[in-house]
Protein backbone atom coordinates (compact mmCIF):
# COMPACT_ATOMS: atom_id res chain seq x y z
CA UNK A 1 0.00 0.00 0.00
CA UNK A 2 3.22 2.43 0.65
CA UNK A 3 4.00 2.39 -2.99
CA UNK A 4 0.35 4.37 -3.42
CA UNK A 5 2.61 7.43 -2.40
CA UNK A 6 5.52 6.92 -4.72
CA UNK A 7 3.45 5.97 -7.38
CA UNK A 8 1.79 9.67 -7.35
CA UNK A 9 5.38 11.14 -6.73
CA UNK A 10 6.33 9.06 -10.36
CA UNK A 11 3.39 10.71 -11.83
CA UNK A 12 4.80 14.32 -10.91
CA UNK A 13 8.45 13.63 -11.84
CA UNK A 14 10.67 10.71 -11.82
CA UNK A 15 12.62 9.23 -9.08
CA UNK A 16 15.41 7.52 -8.51
CA UNK A 17 15.34 4.25 -6.50
CA UNK A 18 17.33 5.99 -3.78
CA UNK A 19 15.18 8.97 -3.85
CA UNK A 20 11.97 6.46 -3.30
CA UNK A 21 13.20 4.59 -0.94
CA UNK A 22 14.27 7.63 0.95
CA UNK A 23 10.46 8.44 0.64
CA UNK A 24 9.25 5.06 1.84
CA UNK A 25 12.04 4.97 4.84
CA UNK A 26 10.42 8.57 5.60
CA UNK A 27 6.39 7.46 6.15
CA UNK A 28 4.56 7.39 8.83
CA UNK A 29 1.31 5.51 8.18
CA UNK A 30 -1.52 5.94 10.25
CA UNK A 31 -4.81 3.94 10.43
CA UNK A 32 -7.79 5.74 11.68
CA UNK A 33 -11.56 4.17 12.43
CA UNK A 34 -14.36 5.70 10.52
CA UNK A 35 -15.42 8.99 13.12
CA UNK A 36 -12.04 10.27 13.59
CA UNK A 37 -11.21 13.95 13.74
CA UNK A 38 -7.69 14.52 12.07
CA UNK A 39 -8.09 18.20 12.61
CA UNK A 40 -10.77 20.18 14.81
CA UNK A 41 -11.38 23.69 14.42
CA UNK A 42 -9.96 25.78 16.63
CA UNK A 43 -6.61 23.82 16.14
CA UNK A 44 -3.48 24.76 14.13
CA UNK A 45 -2.75 22.40 11.33
CA UNK A 46 0.55 20.92 11.57
CA UNK A 47 -0.03 17.61 9.84
CA UNK A 48 -0.75 17.01 5.94
CA UNK A 49 -2.47 13.51 5.28
CA UNK A 50 -1.77 11.17 1.78
CA UNK A 51 -5.06 8.90 1.46
CA UNK A 52 -3.85 4.96 0.86
CA UNK A 53 -7.21 4.20 1.86
CA UNK A 54 -10.42 4.95 2.84
CA UNK A 55 -12.05 8.91 2.90
CA UNK A 56 -11.70 12.24 4.87
CA UNK A 57 -14.37 14.68 4.72
CA UNK A 58 -13.79 18.12 5.49
CA UNK A 59 -16.34 20.39 6.63
CA UNK A 60 -17.89 23.93 8.51
CA UNK A 61 -19.98 24.02 11.55
CA UNK A 62 -22.56 26.70 10.49
CA UNK A 63 -25.38 27.46 12.84
CA UNK A 64 -25.57 24.21 14.41
CA UNK A 65 -25.00 21.74 11.13
CA UNK A 66 -22.52 20.38 9.24
CA UNK A 67 -22.21 21.67 5.53
CA UNK A 68 -19.40 19.67 3.58
CA UNK A 69 -17.13 21.12 1.42
CA UNK A 70 -15.03 18.60 0.12
CA UNK A 71 -14.44 14.85 -0.12
CA UNK A 72 -10.73 12.97 0.16
CA UNK A 73 -10.27 9.26 -0.96
CA UNK A 74 -7.60 7.37 -2.30
CA UNK A 75 -4.34 9.04 -4.11
CA UNK A 76 -5.65 12.62 -2.38
CA UNK A 77 -3.93 15.17 -0.12
CA UNK A 78 -5.43 16.35 2.68
CA UNK A 79 -4.82 19.24 4.65
CA UNK A 80 -5.79 22.69 5.70
CA UNK A 81 -3.08 25.02 3.10
CA UNK A 82 -4.04 28.20 5.15
CA UNK A 83 -3.58 27.21 8.77
CA UNK A 84 -0.62 25.50 8.34
CA UNK A 85 1.13 27.80 6.03
CA UNK A 86 0.16 30.74 8.47
CA UNK A 87 -0.08 29.10 11.84
CA UNK A 88 -3.19 29.82 12.27
CA UNK A 89 -6.09 28.55 13.86
CA UNK A 90 -8.78 25.92 11.41
CA UNK A 91 -12.06 27.13 10.60
CA UNK A 92 -12.91 22.99 9.61
CA UNK A 93 -12.86 20.07 10.32
CA UNK A 94 -11.28 16.98 9.07
CA UNK A 95 -12.92 13.99 9.84
CA UNK A 96 -12.72 10.11 8.24
CA UNK A 97 -15.64 9.27 7.05
CA UNK A 98 -14.61 5.78 6.34
CA UNK A 99 -11.84 3.70 8.39
CA UNK A 100 -9.04 5.87 6.84
CA UNK A 101 -5.81 4.84 6.17
CA UNK A 102 -3.14 8.15 5.68
CA UNK A 103 0.59 8.74 5.13
CA UNK A 104 1.20 11.56 7.95
CA UNK A 105 3.37 14.17 6.61
CA UNK A 106 5.04 16.83 9.03
CA UNK A 107 7.52 19.99 8.62
CA UNK A 108 10.10 18.32 9.71
CA UNK A 109 10.52 15.03 7.96
CA UNK A 110 9.38 17.11 4.81
CA UNK A 111 12.48 19.27 5.98
CA UNK A 112 15.17 16.44 6.43
CA UNK A 113 13.95 15.38 2.58
CA UNK A 114 14.85 18.57 1.62
CA UNK A 115 17.82 18.37 2.91
CA UNK A 116 18.99 15.30 1.39
CA UNK A 117 17.13 15.52 -1.62
CA UNK A 118 16.87 18.96 -2.65
CA UNK A 119 14.71 18.20 -6.01
CA UNK A 120 11.82 16.81 -3.69
CA UNK A 121 11.22 20.81 -2.69
CA UNK A 122 10.50 21.21 -6.76
CA UNK A 123 8.36 18.36 -6.95
CA UNK A 124 6.15 19.11 -3.70
CA UNK A 125 5.80 22.48 -5.20
CA UNK A 126 4.17 20.87 -8.26
CA UNK A 127 1.75 18.62 -5.96
CA UNK A 128 0.44 21.76 -3.81
CA UNK A 129 0.35 23.62 -6.80
CA UNK A 130 -2.07 20.82 -8.00
CA UNK A 131 -3.95 20.77 -5.00
CA UNK A 132 -4.75 24.33 -5.03
CA UNK A 133 -5.77 23.96 -8.68
CA UNK A 134 -8.29 21.58 -7.37
CA UNK A 135 -9.66 23.41 -4.90
CA UNK A 136 -10.09 26.57 -7.31
CA UNK A 137 -11.55 24.55 -9.95
CA UNK A 138 -14.26 23.42 -7.20
CA UNK A 139 -14.90 26.79 -5.82
CA UNK A 140 -15.52 28.01 -9.42
CA UNK A 141 -17.97 25.56 -9.81
CA UNK A 142 -19.58 26.36 -6.68
CA UNK A 143 -19.64 30.09 -7.18
CA UNK A 144 -20.72 29.81 -11.17
CA UNK A 145 -22.91 26.18 -11.55
CA UNK A 146 -26.45 25.10 -10.34
CA UNK A 147 -26.64 22.37 -7.65
CA UNK A 148 -27.66 20.30 -10.63
CA UNK A 149 -24.81 20.88 -12.17
CA UNK A 150 -22.55 20.08 -9.36
CA UNK A 151 -24.19 17.06 -9.03
CA UNK A 152 -23.80 15.97 -12.71
CA UNK A 153 -19.89 16.89 -12.26
CA UNK A 154 -19.20 14.92 -8.98
CA UNK A 155 -21.09 12.31 -10.59
CA UNK A 156 -18.95 12.22 -13.63
CA UNK A 157 -15.21 12.77 -11.96
CA UNK A 158 -16.02 11.26 -8.50
CA UNK A 159 -18.98 8.51 -8.89
CA UNK A 160 -17.46 6.62 -6.17
CA UNK A 161 -18.28 9.43 -3.81
CA UNK A 162 -22.13 8.64 -4.56
CA UNK A 163 -22.00 5.38 -3.06
CA UNK A 164 -19.42 6.24 -0.08
CA UNK A 165 -21.60 9.50 1.17
CA UNK A 166 -24.54 9.53 3.28
CA UNK A 167 -27.04 11.84 0.90
CA UNK A 168 -27.15 14.74 3.69
CA UNK A 169 -23.55 15.02 2.99
CA UNK A 170 -23.69 14.76 -0.69
CA UNK A 171 -26.87 17.51 -0.29
CA UNK A 172 -24.19 19.86 1.78
CA UNK A 173 -21.63 19.45 -0.36
CA UNK A 174 -23.20 20.64 -3.57
CA UNK A 175 -25.44 23.06 -1.10
CA UNK A 176 -28.89 21.88 -1.33
CA UNK A 177 -31.18 20.59 1.40
CA UNK A 178 -31.51 16.58 1.32
CA UNK A 179 -35.08 16.34 0.13
CA UNK A 180 -33.70 19.17 -2.83
CA UNK A 181 -30.90 16.80 -4.15
CA UNK A 182 -33.61 14.04 -3.99
CA UNK A 183 -35.36 15.78 -6.67
CA UNK A 184 -32.56 16.90 -8.46
CA UNK A 185 -31.74 12.73 -8.71
CA UNK A 186 -35.35 12.12 -9.72
CA UNK A 187 -35.34 14.61 -12.70
CA UNK A 188 -31.88 13.44 -13.41
CA UNK A 189 -33.15 9.75 -14.09
CA UNK A 190 -36.66 10.68 -15.40
CA UNK A 191 -34.39 12.50 -18.17
CA UNK A 192 -32.28 9.21 -18.60
CA UNK A 193 -34.97 6.92 -18.91
CA UNK A 194 -36.08 5.84 -22.94
CA UNK A 195 -39.32 7.50 -24.02
CA UNK A 196 -42.35 5.61 -24.19
CA UNK A 197 -43.68 4.26 -27.43
CA UNK A 198 -47.07 5.93 -28.51
CA UNK A 199 -49.65 3.27 -29.03
CA UNK A 200 -50.75 2.60 -32.94
CA UNK A 201 -54.39 3.63 -33.53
Amino acid sequence: MKNKLIDYFRRVSPLSDEEAQAILDSMVVKTCLKGTHLLMAGQVCTEAYFVLQGCVRQYYAVDGEERSNGFFTEDDWVLSIHSMMNQTPADHFLVCAEDTTVVVGTEQREGDLYRRFPRFESISRMVMQKVLAEQQEWFASYLTDTPEQRYLKLSKTRPDILQRIPQYQLASYIGVKPESLSRIRKRIATRGKPATPRRKA
